[in-house]
């Protein structure tokens, strides 16, 4: 997919970007939508047009087969990842919902030492402890009055959605050889958008929903862009052999997401959340970036 190297900048400075400015665009869509709605929206959308792709290029999902691997990738990456931090949105700055929830590049190297076997090095114990530090700092800020009221329960919600979604990246490391990579994408997004569209219905109701342009722009940029072409270029990059590099670079979306969201909607850079990015991005590095002792470090 990417056989130009200049093509492979282009596709990492984008997905950093997509993944990065997707919080701003979910903090926007929340002031007009409630959260568990506005997740499952998101997610069949996207869903929608990585299915698109998969049709053409995906082969055969199987689903009568490995429906219940489906139905896990779905649990642990869709309705719980995506509904945990979108409602941690709701009450935490879009930048620091960002810190947190990009523990997951290290939690995975913990749940893949614990249950795939995978090497834990000493540089990675480091990225971890530097990992959970940026996270108290973040924490921290709430005790501080930094950080808006309900800060503690987004705080929860955010390392919760990140733990989730490193579980669901572990599971799959585990069953991928089983499910085609498209449609492990495709079908969890269109299953777990549904499930948490009716799961909205019964908590929420629709008509909170305000159908204003700040709404569904922001809801067309979190699905189409930040979900469904943010994730076809993880794929492509991960098919041109460059899922290490990767993972060693996604550090920068948590920057991205905290400066987007000072510049666009005027967050604090509190110190405490300056401090708790700068761990969290040293401790994914440390993580997730060339091990000396193994070569190149495995991503989420």
């Amino acid at each position: 997919m990417f056989a130009d190297r200049r093509l492979v900048v282009l596709a990492f400075v984008a997905l950093v970007v997509l993944w990065g400015s997707s919080f701003s665009a979910l903090k926007v869509g929340l002031e007009y939508a409630p959260p568990v709605l506005f997740a499952g929206a998101r997610s069949i959308l996207g869903g929608l047009l990585v299915t698109l792709v998969a049709l053409v290029w995906g082969g055969s999902p199987k689903l009568r087969r490995d429906w219940p691997v489906f139905a896990l990738l779905s649990a642990l990456n869709v309705v719980l990842f995506l509904g945990l931090q979108t409602v941690a949105i709701m009450y935490l700055p879009s930048g620091s919902a960002a810190v947190l929830i990009y523990l997951q590049p290290i939690l995975v190297g913990v749940l893949a030492w614990m249950f795939l076997g995978e090497g834990l090095t000493t540089r990675k114990v480091v990225g971890l402890l530097l990992g959970f530090s940026g996270i108290a700092a973040v924490s921290a800020g709430g005790l501080l009055g930094e950080l808006p009221p309900g800060a503690s329960l987004g705080v929860a919600l955010g390392v919760g959605a990140a733990l989730s979604w490193a579980l669901g990246t572990v599971y799959f490391k585990k069953a991928q050889e089983r499910v085609a990579l498209l449609w492990a994408v495709a079908v969890p997004f269109l299953a777990g958008g549904v499930v948490l569209t009716a799961l909205g219905a019964l908590v929420e109701s629709p008509s909170e929903i305000t159908w204003n342009a700040p709404f569904v722009a922001s809801l067309l940029y979190a699905s189409l862009l930040g979900t469904g072409v943010a994730w076809l270029l993880w794929l492509g990059l991960v098919r041109a052999g460059e899922a290490s590099r990767v993972s060693a670079y996604i550090f920068f979306v948590p920057l991205v997401a905290v400066l987007i969201g000072a510049v666009f909607l005027d967050e604090t850079l509190s110190p405490s959340l300056v401090a708790g990015a700068a761990l969290v991005v040293a401790g994914i590095y440390l993580a997730n970036g060339p091990q000396p002792e193994q070569g190149a470090g495995k991503g989420a």
